[in-house]
């Protein structure tokens, strides 16, 4: 085979194969810097509650003196509010926040010892809004234990405030989830006992948050025929940037953080740069790839006749692309490895730059932007192998079809 590529390679076009090179290297060094500085970015915005969550928000009526203080008007939303909101076009989906009906008081469970009691409220939401492991999200009646998410508010609050006022030791999240609660629940006559414990931390729900299943359970049985109002409500949007949607909350006089609308509109904007720098990447990803099997096809094609002379020596038409497929994958291989060292490359700047502003930055990992280069390789030389092949037998059976 060696001698085979000897003769074959006398036609090779250096400066068409450097062109693809070059052209395939941008393309594929946009496309995995661009999914890569994703994956760091919205760190940023997200901080622990992870990539690529959806746009949430929490709505609520705007309260004033005159309505809600002296006229008494209910912050609850109605059912046919609730509806008008289903309807929305930018609205995918709609739950409404449960409080409990019942008295709660909880305290902590050091070595067996209750310390620091307090009085306390739950609330819920559709397990589907909440982001945690659904094995330790769960409550079935006869548990007597209760799985709680804390807002990560709360956690700071007491580390940074509390905890110095009063010389304690701050607490880690990983030792406050494993520090057991005493909660006792009282209504209708009943006093209960039951184990808390917090599963996880939020920056998206600012509330003392328990499974859907036990709000249900708890105020059947703790606050029967209470009437229980839906005061807040969570939206989860399409789209953050729709104008449609401030300008709904505005004409019904809703409120929502205006922090996490402008950080959605952010990562919105960054979704959309990322579409459009990733197509710009595919395309030129593209042309590269019609560039290499441009220069293959006419390498081939000058090298036709003694093609035919090969074949008619007895090579088959896969020994004779043999040496093609081979230049293309090394030439692919190449584009791959060093399109992962000039990322690497880069982002190790930008991320040194963005941890300078946020000390507490994590930057995501680089799996995401592997599988998705080793995807596009793999992708390409498949076809480039076919394509090789396909043509070194239509050669073949030309010249048949001649002799």
């Amino acid at each position: 085979m060696d001698l085979v590529w000897k003769l074959l390679k006398q036609h090779i076009s250096k400066l068409q194969f450097t062109g693809f090179f070059l052209a395939n290297l941008l393309g594929m060094t946009i496309v995995l810097l661009g999914i890569q500085f994703y994956n760091d970015a919205t760190k940023v915005f997200d901080g622990k509650e992870g990539f690529m969550k959806e746009d949430y928000f929490i709505v609520s009526k705007k309260v004033s003196t005159l309505s809600n203080t002296i006229f008494k008007q209910s912050t609850a939303f109605s059912a046919d509010e609730l509806e008008q909101m289903k309807e929305q076009t930018f609205v995918e989906k709609v739950g409404v926040f449960t409080p409990s009906g019942f008295k709660v008081r909880a305290g902590l469970n050091l070595m067996g010892i209750s310390q620091m009691s307090t009085d306390m409220f739950f609330e819920s939401v559709p397990d589907e809004f909440v982001d945690t492991d659904p094995k330790k999200w769960q409550f079935r009646e006869g548990d007597h234990f209760i799985p709680i998410i804390l807002p990560r508010d709360y956690l700071d609050l007491y580390n940074f405030g509390f905890a110095q006022s009063k010389n304690l030791p701050t607490i880690s999240e990983g030792v406050a989830t494993s520090v057991t609660l005493d909660i006792n629940i009282r209504g209708n006559g009943r006093v209960d006992h039951f184990d808390g414990r917090i599963v996880g931390f939020t920056n998206r729900l600012n509330t003392l948050l328990v499974p859907q299943g036990f709000m249900d359970w708890a105020n059947k049985n703790y606050a029967p025929g209470k009437k229980v109002e839906n005061s807040r409500v969570i939206l989860k949007v399409g789209n953050p940037a729709d104008q449609n949607l401030a300008k709904y909350l505005q004409d019904h006089r809703y409120q929502t953080d205006n922090s996490k609308l402008k950080s959605s509109k952010t990562a919105f904007v960054l979704r959309m740069v990322l579409g459009i720098v990733t197509t710009v990447g595919i395309v030129i990803c593209l042309l590269a790839f019609y560039i290499l099997m441009l220069s293959i096809y006419l390498l081939i094609q000058k090298n036709s006749s003694k093609l035919e002379d090969l074949m008619l020596l007895g090579y088959s038409p896969a020994d004779a692309a043999r040496p093609y497929q081979k230049l293309s994958l090394a030439l692919n291989a190449a584009v791959f490895l060093l399109a992962i060292a000039v990322v690497l490359l880069i982002r190790s700047t930008y991320t040194e730059r963005i941890g300078s502003y946020f000390p507490n930055y994590e930057s995501a990992g680089i799996t995401t932007t592997l599988l998705v280069g080793i995807g596009l390789f793999v992708l390409v030389a498949v076809f480039n192998h076919m394509l090789i092949g396909r043509k070194m037998t239509k050669i073949w059976g030309q010249k048949k079809k001649t002799t």
